[in-house]
């Protein structure tokens, strides 16, 4: 996710490294490259002018502090003032509920930018986060196909969805706040049509549509990966449909951010949700503060735990957890945390919610890797998997038949997965299991641990690459230790 804007951005900052005041000559010189970096990433000028104007503002005429460089006060200003410039009103909610009635939610959009598995996501979201009655109206009566599509989608995840051919679309909608309420469902989500391109017919459509059921919330729905495009038609949605809120759909695929960035300040429409992937659960509310967090590289953990806490089961991260304490921890236990992870998502967008995480770790994280791991563990015995102490050449060259992997892939796998068994041993010894146990309810390994016991194309690469980017300090201090002991050993001889 905007792999291109947050390399271009990671090497702006760090040509600033020089501790002190920020001049206006180191100033100007990395505002001119954030402002070309924001325009590459296809923001809009607008949104790059206002918002460097902003960082200037704030930025000339601090003092930094001599531990921090300039590079790095800049970064802080620039991720306050584009958090500032994104975030919506505290407290201002998403989707405002109705009392008495069913609520009303209308999905407006172009067509393609993802109008309709949108609203099933959406759908899902409030049953499953807020235990909602969501039913969903077939409105969009253009497109061909369009009708099959929520309905299978709806069958798919249980959810209803109302339907009554020959009908016009604003008549539906009345149709389906009836059935709302004969059927005990308090919340109406109306998938409309779209259109190649914003016409008379389709705002006309839309406002008859809006005048027939009088919805509690409208969003629009548009594809981040057209940028500048996605942007330009809520500006025109805007112009002639009151607008409470943008879905920006695709987020996982768009590398550069325009759209992104720029439509809260061009439309003055909040970005309420964000789609991130193709299953239904892959919708998530937006932060600001999150995703400018993501495109500096300083991750987004609360959105990794969120996630986790989703999909790992507590229980049974309880047990596993208190294997851990007890020097328990086998392959079984390795196996069952990596299929929680998968579970998660992709590698690289986990890895991309990690701090200090490169930007294009994402392109280099094969989700294959996790199915070789598998087939490594599942070709092993159950005694070889509660003991690999076990596990001696001859057994090596039987477990890579069985796998379908080298030998290689097999040391390499046991030897992290015995390195991650240290770790817990020294955590152990440090206290911080509890701390661990006590902020997640659970036991979540540690996620580069992990993807270093991964073997397959790349794997020991990337975690040295990951390791090295993560632990920069420590590897600064280690650096220095060496050349002091070199030092004083060549002043012994």
């Amino acid at each position: 996710m905007f792999e291109s804007l947050s390399q271009r951005l990671a090497s702006v900052f760090s040509g600033l490294t020089k501790p002190g005041r920020l001049s206006e000559t180191n100033m100007e010189q990395g505002l001119a490259e954030i402002r070309a970096a924001l325009l590459e990433a296809d923001v809009h000028f607008g949104v790059a002018r206002d918002l460097v104007d902003r960082v200037r503002t704030a930025a000339l005429g601090q003092d930094v502090l001599k531990s921090v460089s300039a590079g790095e006060m800049l970064v802080k200003i620039f991720h306050d003032e584009l958090v500032s410039m994104m975030e919506t009103d505290p407290g201002d909610e998403a989707i405002v509920f109705a009392h008495g009635r069913p609520t009303v939610v209308l999905m407006a959009g172009l067509q393609g930018a993802g109008k309709t598995t949108t609203t099933t996501k959406l759908a899902v979201m409030l049953r499953d986060k807020q235990h909602r009655k969501p039913l969903m109206v077939a409105a969009d009566v253009q497109r061909p196909a369009a009708v099959d599509q929520l309905q299978q989608l709806g069958a798919a995840n249980d959810i209803p969805v109302f339907h009554v051919p020959g009908e016009p679309p604003e008549r539906l909608a009345e149709l389906a706040l009836q059935e709302a309420r004969r059927t005990g469902r308090d919340t109406v989500l109306v998938d409309t049509a779209g259109r190649l391109h914003i016409d008379q017919e389709l705002m006309a459509e839309l406002q008859r549509v809006r005048d027939a059921v009088s919805p509690d919330t409208t969003f629009l729905v548009c594809d981040a990966m057209t940028g500048q495009d996605a942007v330009r038609s809520a500006e025109a949605f805007v112009e002639t449909l009151p607008l409470d809120g943008v879905i920006l759909t695709k987020l996982d695929g768009d590398s550069r951010g325009g759209a992104a960035l720029s439509v809260r300040h061009v439309t003055g429409a909040p970005v309420r949700f964000v789609g991130v992937g193709e299953k239904v659960a892959d919708l998530q509310p937006f932060h600001a503060d999150r995703l400018v967090g993501r495109i500096l590289g300083m991750g987004d953990v609360v959105s990794l735990v969120e996630k986790a806490q989703d999909v790992v089961d507590e229980k049974e991260a309880e047990q596993q957890m208190e294997r851990m304490l007890s020097d328990k921890f086998t392959l079984d236990d390795f196996l069952k945390q990596l299929r929680a992870i998968r579970k998660m998502g992709s590698l690289g967008d986990i890895m991309g919610h990690l701090p200090g995480m490169p930007a294009d770790l994402g392109s280099q994280m094969d989700d294959k890797m996790v199915d070789h791991t598998e087939a490594v563990v599942l070709s092993m015995t159950s005694a070889e998997r509660k003991r690999p102490e076990l596990i001696d050449a001859s057994r090596k060259r039987r477990i890579a038949r069985g796998s379908g992997t080298a030998v290689d892939v097999v040391s390499r796998l046991l030897k992290q997965f015995e390195q991650m068994r240290k770790m817990m041993a020294n955590m152990k010894k440090q206290g911080l299991f509890g701390r661990l146990k006590g902020a997640l309810g659970g036991g979540m390994p540690d996620m580069s641990e992990l993807a270093g016991a991964m073997p397959g194309p790349g794997g020991g690469a990337d975690v040295a690459l990951m390791r090295s980017t993560a632990s920069s300090d420590a590897r600064r201090k280690a650096r220095k230790a060496e050349r002091k002991r070199r030092k004083q050993g060549r002043k012994r001889r």
